[in-house]
């Protein structure tokens, strides 16, 4: 898989499936799975780290995360988020920021925003390097919204969205990211970009779709956003083999013979 195949999926409306991923375990699962594409996002720092936000994601966190899930997805296509503020630093920061997450594994970067920044997008593209881009919804911007809200539900903030994609894609941005964004915005916005949408929470008129990888496992117990479907209850799931191997110590039913060495 690589942005040429993403870009033809789009062009036979082959939808696109992107889950997050953050170790090598979970890495190798995906390996066998038919999921396109695998994002290493600064959400690492909240499902991993335990932190309220994604701005605690650095780039040592991000190429660590990364080089682990490299190893586990070599069929993949790998992208790895830009974590905050590199983007808004600069194209030296910016770029220093992107050398250390190719390096580390990653075949293309997801950058979040539009306005501002720009040139850095293009710079990065001009560099050889595939660039995303990601709408609606930022969690990086979470203060300035004023929580995770859906965006573009006026006529202002819908037209912004629109230009912004359009600039992104002129910028040579392979693909674009549309989170929490109205359906029939998402919808528009798709049919007039030549490169593809993946939306989260974002209606299913777009190219692809996304899901945080313990979310779409049921495995994220605190927090539940309506466009997440659990396709498993993993936190029950882990929990009862938990308490059965906590149960069946305290029984003396394990280690039983065939666990134990002669």
């Amino acid at each position: 898989m690589n942005i040429l195949d993403i870009q033809k999926m789009k062009a036979e409306g082959t939808k696109l499936t992107m889950v997050t991923c953050y170790d090598y375990s979970f890495a190798r699962i995906i390996a066998q799975t038919g999921i396109d594409i695998v994002l290493v996002g600064d959400s690492v720092a909240m499902v991993v780290h335990g932190h309220p936000t994604t701005l605690h994601a650095t780039t040592e966190m991000m190429s660590l995360h990364t080089a682990a899930v490299a190893r586990g997805v070599p069929n993949k296509f790998l992208i790895t988020d830009l974590p905050f503020p590199k983007h808004r630093q600069g194209i030296p920061e910016a770029m220093s920021c992107v050398d250390a997450l190719m390096k580390a594994g990653a075949q293309a970067v997801k950058i979040e925003g539009c306005e501002g920044h720009e040139d850095v997008v293009r710079h990065i593209v001009g560099s050889g390097i595939p660039v995303m881009g990601h709408l609606g919804l930022l969690p990086q911007s979470v203060n300035r919204l004023g929580g995770y809200r859906v965006q573009g539900r006026d006529n202002k903030s819908h037209e912004r969205l629109l230009d912004q994609a359009l600039s992104l894609e002129a910028a040579g941005c392979f693909s674009v990211v549309l989170e929490c964004v109205p359906a029939t915005i998402a919808g528009e916005i798709t049919k007039r970009l030549r490169i593809p949408t993946i939306g989260i929470g974002a209606g299913p008129q777009v190219d692809g779709q996304v899901l945080v990888l313990h979310d779409l496992l049921g495995m994220t117990m605190d927090l539940q956003p309506r466009f997440v479907r659990r396709f498993l209850n993993g936190a029950d799931r882990i929990a009862e083999a938990l308490n059965t191997f906590h149960d069946e110590v305290k029984r003396g039913m394990f280690p039983a013979e065939k666990e134990s060495y002669e």
